[in-house]
């Protein structure tokens, strides 16, 4: 018996229908499988260099400052990753940064006041080099008299002749060590017999007419 297909533009329609959804399917399910790839290729390069950077961190092996570690560390602590390893070295450069953070701020801080105690110092120097540039010319006088000059001319400025002059032998601990007292009059003789001046003027005391009334020197 002879079969005779009936309405075949119809039946090639279904089936072009068919291969068209089944290969649309397909496809779907391929691009669907490589952007799963894609993400998980992504998410591996993530985690490895992740382990890296923090390695190096954990071990200072970059040059990165701390506020760029703190950065990067911040970048890896958003991708949430779920490896134990990942989160262990997160903890222990978190750590460590703290610990390198709180060295910098004392470093800095005791470079701070260092700063400010030789500023001082340089204050200091310069306020009394007057003082000590007179005491030294009456070490370097040439003679007797040019000696005596320079000290008529310094005894001005004191309140008496007998004012104390305290000499600093040493300073430990917030306290001086000082060497027998004696006077501006005194002193200012002994120097023109040693003809040596090996001290520097430490503190100054004045009274109300800016008259010098304490001197202090401290031995080089």
């Amino acid at each position: 018996m002879k079969l005779v297909m009936k309405n075949p533009t119809r039946i090639l329609m279904f089936l072009l229908a068919a291969i068209i959804i089944t290969s649309g399917a397909s496809s779907c399910k391929s691009k669907k499988k490589l952007a799963r790839e894609k993400a998980a290729a992504e998410y591996k390069m993530k985690v490895e260099q992740s382990k890296k950077d923090l390695t190096a961190m954990l071990n200072g092996t970059t040059n990165w400052s701390l506020d760029e570690q703190d950065k990067r560390l911040e970048v890896i602590k958003s991708y949430n990753i779920d490896d134990p390893e990942v989160n262990d070295l997160i903890s222990k450069v978190e750590s460590k940064l703290s610990t390198d953070r709180a060295d910098a701020e004392r470093q800095a801080e005791e470079e701070r006041l260092k700063r400010e105690e030789e500023k001082r110092a340089m204050v200091a120097a310069s306020k009394y080099q007057e003082i000590d540039n007179q005491l030294i010319a009456i070490a370097n006088a040439t003679n007797t008299d040019d000696a005596n000059e320079q000290i008529n001319l310094i005894l001005q400025q004191f309140a008496t002749p007998d004012i104390p002059v305290l000499i600093i032998i040493s300073k430990a601990g917030g306290f001086n060590d000082y060497d027998r007292p004696t006077t501006i009059s005194m002193f200012l003789n002994y120097l023109k017999d040693k003809k040596q001046y090996f001290y520097k003027v430490d503190a100054v005391k004045h009274d109300g007419l800016g008259k010098i009334t304490e001197l202090e020197l401290i031995k080089n």
